[in-house]
């Protein structure tokens, strides 16, 4: 799905230790890129920076806190300095502090916007300074159909939401530099994150996903290498004329 590209290009892929970003950081790898394996503990991201290497490709862990503007400066540079200049970035990292509205308290909500829209605002700062010096970049900022509104998570849904506006104002700033920016909006994709959900809600994850793949039009749940396949299409020289979109992977119409 993804173009070639050259072996000097360098990605930065956050949430990178498990799940969609693993994937996405492994699938770039294979693209051709090298890849700054980022998320809060580097040692977390010692597996992903494995399956990368030892299938022949360039990666390397990076321990940051995405909310904070030096620990952000420091890993970009730090990838720079390892990796080559980075021109592609993936804002994945997030978390989840479910709760209905009258039991959510201020940390839930502070903390979950911090993550997705202040870690993506300072990813991005950061490293559009490389791709503009470029010429050329991409941005893929991971939302999700909670975008749309989802009972239990008014932080989470608020801040995937404001990705999404996020991620057209960076497409219109960003254009003439020949960067572009996109969101993608998973569904129901197979990760830790959901097989937590399924036991908070003390339902057998076989049974959680069977029943969320009976409303998915395809009939089956998402997996990571779903949400990767997109991303390597979004940061190919072939999608170049894609730009401030929201791409739903969710096995049918959303949005």
């Amino acid at each position: 799905m993804g173009g070639t590209v050259s072996e000097s290009r360098t990605a930065i892929v956050t949430g990178a230790a498990r799940g969609i970003g693993a994937a996405v950081a492994q699938r770039l790898a294979r693209d051709g890129f090298g890849v700054a394996a980022l998320d809060l503990d580097e040692s977390s991201c010692s597996g992903t920076v494995s399956a990368i290497t030892s299938a022949g490709g360039h990666a390397v862990a990076i321990g940051a806190d995405v909310r904070s503007a030096d620990a952000v400066g420091a890993a970009v540079r730090r990838a720079a300095d390892e990796l080559g200049p980075p021109t592609v970035l993936v804002n994945n990292a997030g978390i989840t502090r479910d709760n209905l509205l009258f039991k959510m308290t201020e940390e839930d909500w502070d903390s979950v916007m911090e993550v997705h829209l202040r870690g993506a605002f300072l990813m991005s700062k950061a490293v559009q300074a490389y791709q503009t010096e470029a010429g050329w970049g991409r941005i893929v900022n991971l939302s999700s159909v909670s975008a749309l509104g989802n009972r239990g998570q008014s932080n989470y849904s608020t801040a995937k939401a404001g990705l999404q506006g996020f991620t057209k104002t960076l497409a219109l700033e960003l254009g003439k530099f020949g960067v572009t920016a996109n969101a993608i909006a998973p569904g129901f994709i197979e990760t830790d994150m959901t097989v937590a959900t399924a036991e908070r809600l003390g339902v057998p994850f076989d049974e959680f996903a069977k029943g969320a793949a009976e409303q998915i039009p395809v009939r089956r749940v998402g997996q990571p290498s779903d949400i990767a396949a997109t991303v390597s299409f979004l940061v190919s020289e072939e999608a170049g004329f894609v730009s401030g979109q929201v791409i739903y992977v969710a096995g049918g119409p959303r949005g």
